[in-house]
């Protein structure tokens, strides 16, 4: 066979190879990811009380204060997908990785009005609302996407424990209770758990942008 021949067979079957591999991706269903429930997680980190709960759980409604002095609560979130974590804005070891980690997010969503970011401070005693202001204007946030929230202790635990399930500890949000977690938890519309990543770790917070895209995308399915 000629040389020309052979180059000509080549650019076939090259043809031939692409239409298949894109034929095989159009073929395959969306991907789609997981919804949490309680029973789905390690136990350790689910109140007794919830653990045996294997369907339509939702993150609890609550009144918290951000950081421009505005009580929020769940219908500031409604018909948006966005990430939770928890932090304290004098923190030294892991907080300031997990904020960085979250401007990554914040950067990358900017311009999209259906994905927003929520950091609880676990400290809302130190953590006032101009403490948090300053803190947010250090990270050129912008309120209306990424909100810093304080509040009444008892139900920024509550909420970490029993809706966010964020960490292993139990307690009950007394003078002397404390939560410290890396956990980012994305949140979709009907305000269930959709993942949960480690937010001092950028490849887990590469996978997080990566599964924030296929959630919105199953929205516009």
């Amino acid at each position: 066979m000629k040389k020309s021949e052979l180059i000509t067979v080549a650019g076939v079957l090259l043809i031939l190879i692409i239409g298949i591999s894109l034929a095989y991706q159009y073929t395959q269903p969306p991907k789609k990811l997981k919804i949490y429930n309680p029973a789905d997680l390690n136990p350790a980190l689910v109140d007794i009380s919830k653990r045996d709960v294997t369907q339509m759980h939702r993150i609890a409604d609550f009144a918290l204060t951000n950081q421009n002095g505005s009580i929020i609560s769940q219908k500031n979130f409604e018909g948006k997908i966005y990430v939770a974590d928890f932090f304290f804005t004098t923190c030294q070891s892991i907080c300031p990785i997990m904020t960085g980690q979250m401007s990554q997010i914040y950067d990358q969503f900017k311009e999209n009005s259906d994905v927003m970011l929520l950091s609880h401070t676990v400290m809302p005693e130190v953590d006032s609302v101009p403490v948090l202001a300053k803190y947010a204007q250090k990270h050129k946030a912008d309120a209306l996407k990424w909100m810093f929230v304080t509040g009444d202790k008892k139900q920024l635990y509550e909420l970490a424990r029993k809706s966010y399930f964020a960490v292993l500890s139990e307690g009950t949000g007394d003078e002397h209770d404390f939560i410290h977690t890396e956990n980012f938890i994305l949140i979709d519309k009907e305000k269930r758990i959709r993942g949960f990543y480690d937010g001092t770790s950028e490849e887990d917070v590469d996978r997080l942008i990566e599964e924030i895209e296929i959630l919105l995308a199953e929205y516009d399915e």
